[in-house]
């Protein structure tokens, strides 16, 4: 799976940059999420692979909380990029006139530095709860298969409460307010579409859009089913298969599902495999 992902999404990376037709903020976005699936997978899966390897599955309080910083970081930016293509989804749709205007490279490359730096404040919510963690003198159980940021923070010398707001806050924040903005985003262009004649428009909007809509129900269904469930449920097993879901089988499948629905993809995807073979 790891092979897979990897593969899959270095190969939309190389689609993207190498056909002057994708040059789009559509596709700039997408090779962008493709970059931070592969260091979401590749912040949790090796590690998983030598704890397997070495039947040792120990890690340093340094190396739990290197960990659990990539991976805030980069399922941030997963999760922010997935609304800032909803954005230009209904900004392509609703206002097609003016896409080119709005979704301009400068205003791309702002989007893209606000998905940044709203990673690096989730960051700092959870470091200043974690970093006090039960004083880091014994070994202690993370019952999952990374340093998830929800099970650490259980381990933090706080009391439940003050963990719970926490979450809850973090969870409202980085996950209630951008399914919010997909959500209306979506809405817009549904009303757009049913106001056009053309069949043909609407099928391709939907195919476009589809895919979009998959990974976003895949990726809040299991992400955010984890973080809320965490301080309710006190089943690791189901914790733990979750999490799979979304640090695993999301960033896995997110290439093949834009690459097998999209056109332009596949079309550019069959000019690279020509000159390469």
């Amino acid at each position: 799976m790891y092979i897979l992902a990897l593969l899959g999404n270095l190969l939309i990376i190389l689609t993207v940059s190498s056909d002057s037709h994708l040059h789009t903020p559509m596709y700039f976005f997408l090779s962008n999420l493709s970059m931070v699936d592969i260091g979401v997978i590749s912040t949790t899966v090796p590690r998983v692979i030598v704890d397997i390897q070495t039947h040792c599955p120990v890690i340093s309080y340094v190396g739990c909380l290197t960990q659990m910083s990539l991976f805030i970081i980069f399922a941030c930016m997963d999760d922010m990029l997935l609304s800032v293509m909803a954005y230009d989804r209904f900004v392509a749709i609703c206002h097609p006139l003016y896409y080119h205007v709005i979704m301009n490279p400068s205003r791309c490359c702002v989007l893209l530095l606000g998905c940044f730096l709203l990673s690096l404040v989730e960051l700092l919510l959870h470091y200043v709860t974690v970093i006090k963690f039960s004083n880091c003198k014994d070994y202690v159980e993370i019952s999952n298969f990374f340093c998830d940021p929800s099970e650490v923070l259980k381990l933090a010398d706080f009391d439940t409460f003050t963990q719970n707001i926490v979450r809850y806050c973090v969870g409202t924040l980085f996950g209630l307010l951008p399914i919010s903005g997909i959500i209306f985003s979506y809405y817009k262009i549904v009303s757009s579409i049913m106001r056009s004649p053309s069949s043909s428009g609407k099928q391709k909007t939907f195919s476009t859009c589809g895919s979009h809509l998959s990974i976003v129900c895949l990726f809040y269904g299991t992400g955010l089913g984890v973080y809320f469930s965490s301080s309710l449920s006190h089943s690791p097993r189901s914790n733990a298969v979750a999490s799979v879901m979304y640090t695993v089988v999301t960033p896995m499948l997110n290439p093949f599902i834009y690459s097998l629905r999209n056109k332009d993809i596949k079309t550019a995807l069959r000019k690279v495999l020509n000159r390469v073979f």
